[in-house]
């Protein structure tokens, strides 16, 4: 069973960063030394080039015609990963005499409440903690004040493995706000529906070190003047993500990868793979008998993070072993929650799953 795959390479199962789709990996080493023609590398130009500004404008355009973008939305590429825009956000939609709306299903919604209620008024709209985060709300769980400044989801817990499968209920005048870090370019969504949506390149979408923010272009008129200039959404709208160096060899990455699933048919073609992808997990785990128990309730499960728990941490441990010596790597469970997680992202291809199935059936056989 064990997997031999070309260049040497393993099924990555990591949780971010995470696989990329070796096509994109073979353009980058093609153009590593002389980025066509400029004689240097994507890292070593200026990002004033006219080269790089067009990597930048294309890597926009690219992600408005994956996700139908409108002229109504800016889209900003930026450092600090989701965990900056948990400050950036109530510092640039909050207004002083405002609370914002928290729906907490999960590790990453937490941490995000948290960070918020250090600046200013915040309230809990839901919390799944009592319960260990093994659904999002149900029947109108998360009620929304009308009068909140806007309200935060996280719409695919990575850590935990939820995820939305219907969006909640969200008052017209208040907007959503939404972490898809980790089901970034994953499946189609309607972005007219947000108020911003943004998401970490590290899961689906490219490398560590570029945050894509889109953010609907009325909203900025709340940005105080007082920010910081990297916290400030409308100062980098204004220049275009160049207000300082950004991320350009991440940014350029990213870039070749929106062009990827653009090629494999766009976020509907790959929606679907990813759906047969963690179908072929979870079918496991629900034939397993309770020897694998899934944590996530089936009516929140995540196509992208399949979690689930053996029968003792000394089995789990051994899972990940062996897991390991078969060429199946990133599979242990993030070290708040233990247990084993593995992360389908668009770039691990189906086969990986097929395999790792295989693998999960044997490892059951020989020890359940």
């Amino acid at each position: 069973m064990t997997v031999n795959l070309p260049y040497g390479r393993i099924y990555n199962f990591n949780a971010g960063p995470a696989a990329l789709p070796v096509s994109v990996l073979e353009q980058v080493q093609a153009e590593l030394m002389n980025y066509r023609g400029t004689g240097m590398s994507v890292m070593e130009m200026s990002h004033r080039s006219k080269a790089f500004e067009a990597i930048l404008h294309e890597a926009e355009a690219d992600l408005r015609a994956l996700y139908a973008i409108s002229a109504d939305y800016a889209v900003i590429f930026m450092q600090g990963g989701a965990s900056l825009q948990f400050s950036a956000i109530p510092a640039n939609l909050r207004g002083p005499d405002q609370s914002a709306d928290y729906v907490v299903t999960g590790s990453w919604s937490k941490a995000a409440y948290k960070e918020a209620r250090r600046h200013g008024a915040t309230r809990m709209a839901y919390d799944g903690t009592p319960g260990e985060f093994v659904h999002v709300p149900r029947n109108g769980e998360a009620v929304i004040d009308p009068q909140a400044a806007y309200a935060y989801i996280c719409s695919n817990e990575t850590v935990n493995g939820l995820a939305f499968q219907d969006l909640p209920h969200v008052p017209e005048e208040v907007p959503l706000v939404c972490d898809a870090s980790s089901e970034f370019v994953s499946r189609p969504l309607d972005v007219s529906r947000y108020g911003l949506l943004y998401g970490g390149a590290q899961k689906n979408a490219g490398p560590a070190g570029v945050t894509v923010v889109i953010v609907r272009r009325d909203l900025l008129a709340r940005t105080p003047d007082t920010l910081p200039p990297m916290l400030d959404y409308r100062l980098l709208s204004e220049h275009t993500s160049l207000y300082n160096t950004p991320p350009c060899f991440g940014i350029y990455v990213t870039g070749l990868v929106f062009k990827w699933i653009l090629g494999q048919g766009g976020l509907e073609a790959i929606a679907r793979l990813n759906r047969a992808k963690s179908t072929n997990v979870y079918a496991v785990i629900d034939q397993s008998g309770g020897f694998y128990k899934g944590h996530a309730l089936p009516d929140s499960r995540s196509d992208m993070n399949v979690t689930f728990r053996l029968p003792d941490t000394a089995l789990e441990d051994q899972f990940v072993k062996a897991a390991k010596a078969e060429g199946i790597e990133g599979l242990k469970g993030h070290r708040s929650v233990g247990g084993i997680r593995a992360s389908l992202y668009n770039a691990v291809p189906v086969e990986a799953t097929t395999t790792l199935a295989d693998f999960m059936r044997e490892f059951q056989r020989r020890n359940g």
